[in-house]
């Protein structure tokens, strides 16, 4: 009765630890987003869409913050704007020469991003999972970083 009760009691208690954390779905290569890249950290989330001229000149600019934050524990994420997935969001992204991950699932609901009708846009979200910044149009790395590095300091 004892074995069966600790080994009922391992179970649960490892199904609990499982649910600990959100997991973010799949990127644009099928791999898993695991929740350690995006929860208590800071986060630069960029919506784009294949259509959107301003996002296609954007794209170079979000792979080299993304490569510059990598030694800052910031991630640089993106969301299709038109909710494209599987092989499409792959093709999609390849096509822009994205390099960043891209979620294939939105995850504005877990960080009550608002849906913005205009592109691109990018939010950067605190290490609360906090909307500190919305930031409309076309930007650089300079600008994102320079954003990022205000945020960080008056935290």
């Amino acid at each position: 009765m004892t074995r069966r009760l600790a080994a009922a009691l391992t179970i649960i208690g490892a199904l609990m630890l499982g649910g600990c954390g959100n997991d973010y779905g799949i990127d644009q290569n099928g791999q898993k987003v695991a929740s350690e890249r995006l929860d208590k950290q800071w986060v630069v989330l960029n919506y784009w869409a294949e259509w959107c001229g301003p996002c296609r000149t954007e794209i170079p600019e979000l792979n080299h913050l993304a490569d510059e934050l990598k030694s800052k524990n910031v991630g640089v994420f993106g969301v299709n704007f038109d909710n494209v997935q599987g092989a499409e969001l792959k093709e999609a992204s390849e096509k822009l020469g994205i390099k960043f991950t891209v979620l294939a699932q939105d995850p504005a609901e877990l960080f009550d991003v608002p849906r913005s009708e205009a592109l691109p846009v990018t939010y950067i979200i605190d290490n609360k999972g906090k909307v500190r910044e919305q930031l409309m149009g076309e930007q650089t790395a300079a600008g994102v970083l320079a954003k990022l590095e205000a945020l960080q300091a008056t935290q």
